[in-house]
C-alpha cells in the first residue's frame, strides 16, 4: 500500500512539474516590439534579384529579417547590412531557416542586376527584391515602414530616399511577428542594436513555438 502511495505521489510531482514547464511565463523581448497575434500580410508580388518572384507564399518556412532601403543609400543601408552580415551566423545557429531580405524602394535605379551585385557583396545568402511603387508602398505600409523621395534641385537623377531604419521580423507563416526599432544612441544615425536583435530573436522564437504547440 505504501509503495502505491509513493508511486502516486511521484506521478503527481511529475505531472505538476510538467504543467509548470508548459505554463510558466516565457521572457518577452527586451527591445523588439512583439505582435501577438502577428500581423497578416495581403498578397503581393516583387521581383528578386535572381528574377524569381517574392510573394507571401515564398516567405513561409523562414524567419525573414526584412530591411528596406536602396543601393545608392550613403549610410544606413550599407551599415545595417554589414551589421546583419556580422550577426548572421548567430541567427542561423538559432534557426537554420533565418534569412535577410533587403527590399529596394528605388525600382527606377535599382534594376535586378544592380541589386544582385549589391546584396551579394554583403552575403551571397542575402536576398534582395524590388517592384513597382504601387506594390512597395502597400507592402511597406503593412510592415509598418515608410519611405519618401527627396529631390535634388541641381541634379534630379541624384535624388535621395528617406526611409525607415527598422528591421521587421516575419515568422515562418509569412506574418509580421516583431519589429526591431533603431536606437539613436547607436551612432551618427539611428541603427538597430544587433546584440539586442540576436538576444530577442531567441525569446521571440520561444514564444512563437509555444503558441504553435
Amino acid at each position: 500500500m505504501n509503495s502505491r502511495y509513493r508511486l502516486l505521489a511521484l506521478l503527481l510531482i511529475l505531472l505538476t512539474g510538467g504543467l509548470y514547464v508548459l505554463l510558466r511565463p516565457l521572457p518577452h523581448p527586451e527591445s523588439a516590439i512583439y505582435f501577438n497575434p502577428p500581423h497578416k500580410l495581403t498578397p503581393f508580388k516583387l521581383a528578386q534579384s535572381d528574377g524569381s518572384a517574392l510573394t507571401v507564399e515564398s516567405l513561409r518556412g523562414h524567419w525573414s529579417f526584412v530591411f528596406i532601403g536602396y543601393t545608392y543609400c550613403p549610410d544606413i543601408c550599407p551599415t545595417t547590412l554589414a551589421d546583419l552580415r556580422a550577426v548572421y551566423p548567430a541567427l542561423k545557429q538559432q534557426d537554420a531557416s533565418s534569412r535577410v531580405l533587403f527590399i529596394s524602394v528605388d525600382p527606377v535605379r535599382d534594376d535586378l542586376p544592380r541589386l544582385a551585385s549589391y546584396i551579394t557583396f554583403f552575403n551571397k545568402e542575402f536576398i534582395a527584391a524590388t517592384g513597382p511603387h504601387e506594390e512597395l508602398l502597400r507592402l511597406t505600409r503593412e510592415l509598418g515602414l515608410v519611405y519618401s523621395m527627396v529631390e535634388h534641385k541641381d541634379a534630379p537623377e541624384h535624388y535621395l530616399i528617406d526611409h525607415s531604419a527598422s528591421i521587421v521580423l516575419i515568422n515562418p507563416q509569412g506574418e509580421v511577428q516583431a519589429v526591431f526599432r533603431p536606437d539613436a544612441k547607436q551612432g551618427p544615425f539611428p541603427q538597430v542594436s544587433m546584440s539586442a536583435l540576436v538576444s530577442d530573436f531567441s525569446r521571440i522564437r520561444a514564444l512563437y513555438q509555444r503558441e504553435q504547440s
